[in-house]
């Protein structure tokens, strides 16, 4: 289910959006929630390299995959905080849930 919203935003960042909107050949209502998506995505690697989010937690904050999560994390550079005992316990659910 979607949800309406109406938001206040200063000039510059209104111009910001609708030029982004026809840059992408799309309306300034796809480019908002574009934007929002990145900034999950933003906050979510912030947050894991600062060690204040788990991989599960800044998958969740993202809206994504922990294997998106991860295929981010190494595009921006990011190494994993994974120890070995976390990976196997990952594989150890993994074989549970087939």
């Amino acid at each position: 289910m979607t949800k309406t919203m109406s938001v206040r935003m200063d000039r510059e960042n209104y111009e910001f959006l609708h030029e982004i909107a026809k840059e992408e050949g799309t309306d300034l209502s796809k480019a908002v929630r574009d934007t929002v998506t990145r900034g999950r995505i933003l906050l979510a690697v912030e947050r894991y390299k600062k060690g204040e989010a788990s991989l599960g937690r800044a998958a969740e904050l993202a809206g994504i995959s922990l294997g998106q999560m991860m295929t981010i994390l190494t595009e921006f550079g990011v190494e994993s905080r994974l120890e070995t005992e976390d990976y196997l316990q990952g594989l150890k659910n993994l074989q549970q849930a087939w």
